[in-house]
């Protein structure tokens, strides 16, 4: 009787003990979890590239929701203002698409920034929908954009004045256009209009006749025409066989390494669960481009 109390005794410890161990356990992955909710919180404001901005804002609204306690700001103002507004700790995350080393001249404010390439994108020559032009050599395009070529009919349109619209200089639209379809010639000063956004530019070409600019994929609609430059479509798939030239990479800039809010959301941005948002609308997942 003695040596079934003891067992008795004995089992009943042990059940004690590992119910307590499993106890333990589960108030240490609780503890975790609850922590990890605790460190995604707070406020941090983005700002940059009017071409990432869509990406950057659905990416957003995407995290907040799965992160009621984080609230993220997104604003455009274009690749230049995020740049030096993050450099300046103004903002926690530069959009930009440029590099830093071409926006800043000093060595030590470029060195300070941790560049996060979260996509790639391609951007498109657009017109007016009344325009009977539906290609354009990259000759013909510097030739309009400096002001040599003034009238659609002297590139096989209709006799109508070509009306540029242009991005301000601190766009990196207007940087990526510069160097891949201008060929790194300067546009002609004062020429056309000049719109601060990539939306403002789609507005204005839908409502001014023979006018032409450029635009990000993600802004392209059917409010405008969108123009082959060298008889070559403006597509994801030619970006990726190398046949279009006419895009950059998307960079998300810090001032070091991101921490908190900040590094949770470039991770997200990073991550697999991002890319079905990134190709819906339209940019080019980083790891396509080889």
């Amino acid at each position: 009787m003695k040596r079934k109390g003891l067992k008795l005794i004995i089992s009943a410890l042990t059940i004690t003990m590992t119910l307590g161990m499993l106890a333990g356990c589960g108030n240490k992955q609780e503890n975790k979890e609850e922590s990890k909710k605790k460190a995604i919180s707070g406020s941090i404001t983005a700002l940059g590239s009017s071409a990432l901005q869509p990406l950057v804002e659905q990416g957003a609204k995407q995290f907040m929701q799965k992160n009621p306690d984080a609230t993220i700001n997104v604003q455009g103002g274009g690749s230049g203002a995020g740049i030096n507004q993050v450099v300046s700790g103004s903002v926690e995350i530069g959009n930009s698409d440029v590099t830093a080393e071409s926006k800043l001249k000093d060595k030590n404010q470029v060195s300070s920034l941790v560049d996060h390439k979260v996509c790639a994108i391609g951007f498109g020559m657009i017109v007016n929908k009344e325009v009977k032009v539906d290609s354009l050599t990259k000759e013909q395009i510097q030739k309009i954009f400096t002001g040599e070529i003034t009238n659609w009919k002297e590139v096989g349109g209709q006799d109508e004045k070509i009306n540029v619209i242009n991005r301000s200089k601190s766009s990196g639209t207007r940087a990526t256009f510069k160097d891949t379809v201008m060929n790194g010639r300067n546009e002609k000063e004062g020429l056309g209009t000049t719109q601060d956004s990539s939306g403002s530019v789609v507005k204005a070409i839908g409502q001014t006749k023979g006018s032409i600019s450029y635009v990000a994929f993600s802004h392209l609609n059917d409010e405008v025409k969108a123009i082959k430059i060298n008889n070559v479509e403006p597509t994801k798939e030619n970006i990726i066989a190398k046949k279009y030239d006419f895009w950059s990479y998307e960079h998300m800039y810090t001032k070091g390494e991101p921490e908190g809010l900040t590094k949770a959301f470039i991770d997200y941005m990073l991550s697999d669960e991002a890319k079905p948002l990134i190709e819906r609308l339209k940019y080019i997942p980083a790891s396509d481009i080889k």
